[in-house]
C-alpha cells in the first residue's frame, strides 16, 4: 500500500473518531471545543523540557515550573531540568503573543498539538497558554511501564468569559491557605474569576486603615491584612484568575454597624456581630450624607487593593424593616418621590455607582439591584429564578433583555448540597432565544459557596468536585452534556484535585475519627457512602440551629452531596427491576445482595465503637438500615417474604425516611422500589 493511501486511511480514522468516543478515552475537563486523536505517543521521561518563546510573562514562567513539579509528582519521573529552558527544540514548546491584562475581553483560546517528538501550545495571550498547559497535564497517560502524552490536535476556547467561584469568608473566615488551594483548583479547571465575599452580618474581613474599627471590632480578630489581600490577588493573577471583592450593603451590614452604629437606620439599636445564619434587619441609613462619606472612603481604600474593573456591592435580601420604622427615612422618601424601599435602595446604588466609576470600577450587585431606574452599566449577578417571579430563564435572562450584563448563579448554589447532575444541567442561557447582543451580555456564571455551614476543614468537600462540572458547563459547548460521561471523567479529576492540596476526600476521615474517638471508622465510612447532608438549608431550619461557633465536625459534615455507593446501588436496583431476559426471568441480583450483605452486617461493626454522645443520633439509622437490609437479602436469596417480614420492613423504612443526625438516607428511593418489587414477586397472602 503506497504512502498516500496510508495517509488517507489515517485521516479517515482521525476525523471519524467521534467526540463521544474520545470523551470516553480522555479524562479532560472541561471538554475542549475541538479535538482529534493521532496514533502517536510523546514519552514523558527524564529528558523532558519546557520552553517559552518569550520571557516577559511571569505567569508562564511560574506555571511552567509548577507544571514540571506536578507532572513529576504524578508520574514519578525524575525530570532532569526542573525549570523552563531557552531551547527552541524542547519537548513542550509554548508560543504566545501578548501578556493578558485579565479582563472580560481577555483571549483564553489556545491550540495544542502533541506528536511523537514534542507538544506545541500556541495562544494569543499567556493566559490562553496557561489553559493549554492544564489540558496537556490532564492528558498524562499511564502505559504498562511508562507515562506519555497521547497524540492529539486540540483547538479550545471558552463558551463564556466569566467562570467564577464565590467563597464567603464572612460567615466563617477562610484562612489564606484555604483560598490559595482553591485558586489552584480553579485554575486546573480553567475557571477565571474568584469572587470574594468579604463582609456580612457575621464579620468584616478586611483590614481597614481608614476605618480600623471594622477589623478591630467587627471581625473577632479574623480578617485579611492588606498585605495578605495583595498577595492573594497576585497569586490569583499568576493563575489567570481575576479577583472581585464584595462588600455587601445596605443590608447584611450588622458587622459594619457594630463598628459604626451611627450609620444605622434604627435609633437606639444595639448592634453586635451576628452569630446565627439568616436574614437580619440591621441596614445602613441611605438618607445620611455621612453614610456616603463613609462608603466613598471605604470603597476608595478597598478598590486600591483589587485591580479588577468590577466591584461587588451585594445589595441582596434587604427587607427594609428598619427603614420602615424610621420617621426621618420615610420623610426623605416622600421628599424625593421614592415610593418603595426598592426605589430608596436604587437611590443608594446610583450614588455608589458614581463613586465606583470615579475609581475606574464597574458596579456589580445581586439581582435585587435591577430596577427600572438603575443604569444598565451595572452588572447583574442573578441568583433568583422563575420561582421568584422572574420570566423564563431567570434573572440573568431578564437582565440581558433589559440591557444589563449578567452573571448567573441560580442553579450553581453549591452550599445547597444538591447533586452534581442538578448543577451540570443548569445553563446560563438554556433554551431561551436571545438576540446576538443579548447573548453577549450573558457573561457566564459563578458557583457560590456560602459559608454558614462550612469551616476550613469542610469547605473543600462542599466546593469540589461538583464545581468542576460547573466549570465544564461554563467553558465547554452546550452540547457537551452527557451526565454519565461527565461523572466518569469527574472521578479522575476529583482524585487529581488532591494533588493540589484540596481536602475534599481526606476531610471525611478526619471527622469520622473525631466521632469515633479514634476507634475504627469502617462502619461510619459505610454509612457516609449512602448518606447525604440535608439539602436546601433544611439542616439549618429557621436559621437558628447553628451558630458561627457551633461544631461542624458532626456526621453530616463528613457526608457529601453525592453519596458514591448510593448512586451505584440505584443503578443496580433499576437494572434488576427493569431488565428481564426473553423468558421473563429476572436477571441476577448478586450485585444488590452484595450491598445488602454489607449494610446488614454493618451495625455489628457500628456497635463495637464505644458509645458516645456524638454517635448517639446515628444508632437508629444504623440499626434500622441493618434490619431492612437483612430482610431484603433473605427475600432475594430465598425468593419469598412473609407478611411479618414485610411489616417489619415497612416499619423500619418508615423510621429511615426521617432525617437522622442531619442527614438523609440516599438509598431510600431504590430501597422502596426494591421493597415494592419484592412484595409483588414474593409476598404470598395466605
Amino acid at each position: 500500500m503506497n504512502t498516500r493511501l496510508i495517509l488517507f486511511f489515517c485521516l479517515i480514522f482521525v476525523t471519524g473518531f467521534s467526540q463521544n468516543k474520545l470523551s470516553e478515552r480522555y479524562n479532560l475537563m472541561p471538554w475542549p471545543k475541538k479535538i482529534e486523536a493521532k496514533n502517536l505517543k510523546l514519552p514523558i521521561d527524564e529528558q523532558l523540557t519546557i520552553s517559552i518563546n518569550v520571557s516577559s510573562s511571569e505567569r508562564l514562567q511560574k506555571a511552567g515550573t509548577i507544571f514540571l513539579r506536578r507532572l513529576s509528582g504524578r508520574t514519578g519521573v525524575f525530570i532532569n531540568e526542573g525549570f523552563p529552558v531557552k531551547d527552541s527544540s524542547s519537548t513542550i514548546q509554548i508560543h504566545f503573543d501578548t501578556v493578558s491584562s485579565l479582563s472580560i475581553d481577555s483571549d483564553e483560546s489556545y491550540s495544542l498539538e502533541v506528536n511523537a517528538t514534542n507538544a506545541i501550545i500556541r495562544a494569543t495571550t499567556d493566559v490562553g497558554a496557561l489553559r493549554g498547559l492544564e489540558t496537556l497535564l490532564q492528558l498524562t497517560t499511564q502505559g504498562v511501564s511508562d507515562y506519555y502524552f497521547p497524540g492529539v490536535s486540540i483547538y479550545d476556547a471558552p463558551r463564556f468569559v466569566w467562570r467564577g467561584l464565590m467563597i464567603d469568608a464572612a460567615r466563617h473566615f477562610q484562612p489564606v491557605a484555604v483560598i490559595k488551594r482553591n485558586l489552584d483548583a480553579m485554575a486546573s479547571l480553567k475557571m477565571n474569576v474568584f469572587h470574594w465575599h468579604l463582609s456580612d452580618d457575621q464579620g468584616f474581613r478586611i483590614e481597614s486603615k481608614v476605618f480600623p474599627k471594622l477589623h478591630l471590632e467587627a471581625s473577632d480578630g479574623l480578617y485579611y491584612t492588606q498585605n495578605q489581600i495583595k498577595d492573594i490577588v497576585s497569586y490569583a493573577s499568576n493563575l489567570g484568575i481575576r479577583v472581585v471583592p464584595e462588600i455587601d450593603v445596605p443590608g447584611h451590614a450588622t458587622a459594619i454597624l457594630t463598628a459604626y452604629p451611627e450609620l444605622g437606620s434604627k435609633k437606639g439599636y444595639v448592634y453586635t456581630i451576628e452569630r446565627f445564619s439568616g436574614i437580619f434587619n440591621p441596614t445602613l441609613n441611605p438618607t445620611l450624607e455621612s453614610t456616603y462619606v463613609f462608603l466613598d472612603e471605604l470603597f476608595t481604600e478597598i478598590a486600591s487593593l483589587f485591580p479588577d474593573q468590577y466591584f461587588h456591592i451585594g445589595g441582596d435580601e434587604n427587607e427594609g424593616k428598619h427603614w420602615n420604622g424610621n420617621e426621618s427615612i420615610q420623610a426623605f422618601k416622600n421628599i424625593n418621590n421614592l415610593n418603595t424601599n426598592h426605589e430608596l435602595q436604587t437611590y443608594l446604588n446610583i450614588r455608589l455607582e458614581k463613586t465606583l466609576n470615579s475609581l475606574g470600577k464597574k458596579l456589580m450587585g445581586w439581582d435585587e439591584i435591577m430596577t427600572p431606574t438603575m443604569p444598565t452599566t451595572a452588572l447583574i449577578h442573578a441568583w433568583r429564578g422563575e420561582n421568584e417571579g422572574m420570566e423564563k430563564g431567570g434573572a440573568a435572562i431578564t437582565a440581558a433583555k433589559q440591557g444589563f450584563q449578567a452573571v448567573l448563579s441560580n442553579g450553581y448554589y453549591i452550599d445547597r448540597m444538591l447533586s452534581v447532575e442538578h448543577h451540570y444541567s443548569a445553563d446560563p442561557i438554556g433554551d431561551v432565544t436571545l438576540t446576538e447582543a443579548e447573548r453577549a451580555r450573558v457573561l457566564g456564571g459563578e458557583a457560590t459557596m456560602w459559608s454558614e455551614l462550612v469551616t476550613p476543614l469542610t469547605i473543600d468537600s462542599r466546593i469540589w468536585p461538583r464545581t468542576a462540572a460547573i466549570a465544564e458547563r461554563l467553558w465547554s459547548s452546550k452540547d457537551v452534556n452527557a451526565i454519565d460521561n461527565m461523572k466518569r471523567r469527574l472521578k479522575v479529576v476529583s482524585r487529581q484535585l488532591e494533588e493540589l492540596g484540596i481536602t475534599h476526600l481526606s476531610s471525611s476521615a478526619v471527622i469520622l475519627r473525631n466521632l469515633s474517638n479514634n476507634y475504627s471508622i469502617e462502619a461510619l465510612q459505610v454509612l457516609v457512602s449512602i448518606c447525604e447532608p440535608l439539602k436546601i438549608y433544611s439542616r439549618n431550619a429557621g436559621g437558628t440551629e447553628y451558630k458561627t461557633f457551633s461544631p461542624f465536625t458532626l456526621f453530616a459534615d463528613a457526608c457529601t452531596a453525592d453519596a458514591e455507593a448510593a448512586a451505584a446501588f440505584k443503578i443496580e436496583v433499576a437494572l434488576f427491576i427493569n431488565s428481564t431476559n426473553d423468558s421473563g426471568k429476572q436477571i441476577d441480583s448478586k450485585a444488590i445482595q452484595s450491598y445488602l450483605r454489607k449494610w446488614s452486617d454493618n451495625h455489628t461493626k457500628f456497635v463495637t465503637i464505644p458509645s458516645n454522645p456524638k454517635l448517639k443520633p446515628l444508632e437508629v439509622l444504623s440499626e434500622n438500615l441493618s434490619e431492612v437490609s437483612k430482610i431484603l437479602l433473605t427475600s432475594l436469596v430465598n425468593k419469598k417474604i412473609t407478611q411479618n417480614e414485610y411489616d417489619a420492613l415497612k416499619n423500619s423504612i418508615m423510621i429511615l425516611s426521617n432525617p437522622h443526625a442531619d442527614v438523609e438516607l440516599a438509598i431510600l428511593n431504590p430501597l422502596n422500589k426494591l421493597i415494592k418489587h419484592i412484595k409483588f414477586q414474593y409476598l404470598k397472602i395466605n
